[in-house]
């Protein structure tokens, strides 16, 4: 590693490393700084009930943020094609040149300004501000419809499969982990789509959390020790799956995913290159770059990350930044000071 740190830095000629040859050591810090913004925008509308502006006012700080850093970002994941939403919405170019005409990277984005609207609309747990990116074409430019999904840690490599019967998953799950099934946890999404398997995980003995948004942050939770999280079944946005597996592949962890297309989408995937709607993916085919960094801030309080935190002199934070190549994994506590000559740092 530190071989490749030196030659990351340094050219064979001696001459210094260019901004933006390598992505994660120069973009990561400033992304956190985009979900963080984005994060405390929307914590603002917190149990409010109005979903829709906490999802504007995400994207509206979100977009703002990313103009400020020098970069040629394109979104390829964001708020929908680009007659349905006025900003982040696919192909949208983002970032800022440097002053002096220096250059700047050409980087992949894919956003959602605020995972979990409905959580974040009625205070529940589990909404957060993410984002993934990479070098350019590192990460899949997925439909928009569900994607089919399991999502483990590092010790449950594959060990699972999508066509296998959910008790034979669950069995080998526990035998990797060293535990009864009775001792696992699985999250799942609480919709109707989702009855059988429901039922399936409860006959073979596991134990079940639902949750009514928020697949993303819950794919992530799987693939981190200790969070009390041992796999994620179901069916949830192909979209979001993408960004779960820049962060599993972040986090060595295991995912499985397969497209469910309905017949009127099967046009629209055909004119996006993807050829075979039976496909199982793992995660490097959804995520396949070489640089990746996910970024990720809690709006509300979850398994993984606290939510945000307002006090009479700041805001506190509680964040996620992955690197891939790098491999760093930096839970990061952040307090917003507001300025002033009286302002006082607290602890907790």
């Amino acid at each position: 590693m530190a071989t490749q740190n030196l030659a990351n830095h340094t050219r064979s000629e001696g001459k210094a490393r260019s901004f933006g040859e390598n992505i994660e050591s120069d973009l990561a810090s400033r992304f956190l700084r985009v979900v963080e913004v984005a994060a405390i925008a929307s914590a603002r509308t917190m149990g409010q009930g109005a979903r829709k502006l906490s999802d504007q006012v995400a994207t509206e700080a979100m977009r703002q943020t990313m103009d400020s850093i020098p970069m040629r970002g394109t979104i390829v994941i964001g708020e929908g094609e680009r007659d349905e939403a006025p900003m982040l919405y696919i192909g949208e170019r983002v970032g800022a040149e440097f002053p002096d005409g220096r250059e700047v990277p050409e980087v992949d984005i894919a956003v959602d300004p605020l995972e979990g609207t409905n959580l974040c609309a009625t205070g529940a747990p589990g909404s957060i501000t993410v984002l993934a990116a990479s070098e350019r074409g590192g990460l899949l430019n997925a439909p928009d419809c569900y994607m089919e999904k399991i999502v483990v840690g590092p010790s449950c490599k594959n060990a699972v499969e999508l066509d296998a019967p959910v008790a034979d998953n669950l069995k080998n799950i526990a035998r990797r982990l060293e535990r009864d099934v009775e001792d696992l946890v699985i999250i799942v999404l609480d919709r109707p789509r989702h009855e059988k398997l429901i039922a399936d995980i409860r006959a073979a003995g596991a134990r079940i959390r639902l949750i009514g948004d928020g697949d993303l942050s819950a794919g992530i939770a799987a693939a981190v020790i200790g969070t009390g999280v041992h796999a994620v079944m179901g069916s949830g946005g192909a979209p979001e799956g993408v960004i779960t597996a820049a962060a599993i592949r972040c986090l060595n962890g295991y995912m499985l995913g397969r497209l469910v297309v309905k017949p009127d989408q099967e046009e629209r995937l055909a004119r996006m290159g993807i050829k075979d709607k039976n496909r199982i993916y793992e995660a490097q085919d959804l995520a396949p770059g070489k640089q990746l960094i996910f970024a990720a801030t809690g709006v509300t309080d979850g398994a993984l990350l606290k939510g945000v935190r307002f006090f009479g002199e700041g805001t506190r934070t509680s964040s996620v930044i992955l690197t891939q190549q790098t491999g760093k994994v930096r839970f990061i506590e952040s307090i917003h000071l507001e300025k002033g000559p009286d302002v006082k740092v607290r602890f907790a």
